[in-house]
């Protein structure tokens, strides 16, 4: 036996080091609601200790955690708390977090049932939970992936498999050279992550064949073009500012009638089909062909955990197609055919117990809430001279202006500098913004007000400044 095999059975039999572990995340727990929103100056300088030569021996694993407290704890952003509204990043709902640990414990590789029987079943119950959540059709299958930039790249992978199968093109076998063009229609404020996979799946931005917007970033259907079955049209479950929904119904039906396929970004906006007053917002989603949607974002779980929908089956499998004469193929679930993955956590194992905890009531109160606390934070910065709220507050984005982009920015720099919560700046219509969004299950009507009151405090300076 090596001495590095010696030292780590004598630690799995101590366990003292992960005892330090759980402590130290316990007191993180403690401090997150109340601590600063993003790390401090000086926080941040300290990370220079992280900056060293590999050590030639091994190192004391007390030592190690320790470490990682003392200097990484107090680098890391409360996006865990209730007033990070700086992208949609989403909170933890906390049993997800505390199954994430233990599954930790576990390390199980989701690939196949053959490795994992419980990554197998989960996925399998969670699949049709999802179904029943989304209201979606039957046939639909999920493949759970790291987030909505994977999961978009899966719906539209699929997509393109089954595009070129109707031109009698297997995309597999013969790859894109001299393959029938494809046609991707789309609105002009389709997200990055949307763009990205249009370019690594080879597609092209060049064949884009954009469809103009209306004043909240929903594509004009009215201006759609005629679709064939070579087009791939892509929607939004929630522009990634405005939090603005597309016509579904009426885009889907067309495309329907055409033979092409429909590719739904929700990846945070699909969760409203989740909610009583707010499900509306989706009508039409069920017509589509894919979908991609992140938990980590609205459902508040963990990270990693995004999830790819498909009502086609084989479309999806054989776009993501996996063979090997090693590999055993179960009659239950294999999770390495939905997926790009092979080698995959079982992320699974959170997404249930949020899922699991929550039931659809719950989900229908969390999501629910996100929406009072957006519209509360409108409606509290509409009061303040100097602030203008752009957007419909539909869902959970809210998108704010001063009187010019020059103010926008300095008041969003005058934000982060006090810490009391924090948010990004976009650009949108042409204008400077600052983009709210409200994701967490921790944010409340205290930590909304106390986030407004920074705002004002931020205008002010900024104003003293110019």
């Amino acid at each position: 036996m090596t001495e590095i095999q010696r030292k780590m059975f004598s630690e799995m039999a101590d366990q003292s080091v992960y005892d330090r572990a759980l402590s130290f995340g316990k007191v993180y727990l403690d401090e997150v609601l109340q601590r600063n929103v993003f790390p401090t100056d000086e926080a941040i300088q300290n990370l220079v200790f992280f900056d060293e030569e590999l050590n030639e021996s091994h190192s004391d694993s007390h030592q190690l955690i320790n470490d990682l407290q003392h200097y990484g704890a107090p680098a890391t952003s409360a996006i865990m708390g209730g007033r990070y509204f700086g992208f949609v990043n989403g909170s933890a709902v906390p049993v997800a977090t505390a199954a994430k640990v233990l599954s930790t414990f576990w390390d199980q590789n989701s690939a196949m049932d053959a490795i994992s029987p419980l990554a197998s079943k989960l996925e399998s119950v969670v699949e049709k939970w999802l179904l029943s959540v989304f209201r979606l059709p039957p046939q639909v299958v999920a493949g759970f992936v790291s987030g909505s930039s994977m999961a978009n790249f899966c719906g539209l992978a699929a997509g393109r498999c089954h595009l070129l199968q109707n031109q009698n093109w297997d995309v597999n076998k013969r790859g894109l050279f001299n393959a029938p063009l494809l046609r991707i229609v789309t609105g002009r404020e389709a997200h990055s992550t949307v763009l990205k996979s249009i370019g690594l799946l080879g597609l092209g931005h060049d064949h884009i064949e954009y469809v103009d917007t209306d004043s909240q970033g929903r594509i004009r259907a009215d201006l759609l073009p005629p679709l064939d079955n070579r087009t791939m049209v892509i929607l939004q479950a929630g522009n990634v500012n405005s939090g603005s929904f597309d016509a579904f119904e009426p885009v889907c039906t067309q495309a329907r009638e055409a033979v092409a396929w429909v590719h739904i970004d929700g990846a945070f906006g699909l969760w409203a089909a989740a909610v009583k007053n707010l499900a509306h917002l989706t009508k039409g989603i069920e017509l589509a062909h894919s979908w991609a949607v992140d938990a980590h974002k609205t459902l508040n779980t963990p990270y990693d955990s995004g999830i790819v929908l498909c009502a086609n089956k084989e479309a999806l499998t054989n776009a993501l197609h996996m063979s090997g004469a090693y590999l055993m193929v179960s009659k239950e679930r294999d999770g390495m055919f939905y997926t790009p993955e092979m080698s995959r956590r079982a992320r699974i194992i959170e997404l249930w117990a949020a899922l699991k905890y929550l039931g659809k009531h719950g989900v229908d109160e969390m999501v629910g809430e996100m929406h009072v606390r957006a519209r509360q934070f409108a409606q509290e910065l509409s009061g303040i001279e100097g602030f203008r709220v752009l957007n419909d507050v539909v869902f959970n984005q809210v998108v704010v202006s001063c009187n010019s982009d020059t103010l926008t920015n300095k008041v969003i720099e005058h934000i982060q500098r006090e810490r009391v919560c924090w948010v990004g700046g976009s650009t949108w219509r042409g204008k400077k913004v600052i983009r709210i969004s409200v994701c967490s299950w921790a944010t409340t009507a205290r930590d909304v007000s106390s986030s407004v009151a920074s705002f004002q405090s931020s205008l002010q300076k900024a104003q003293a400044e110019l």
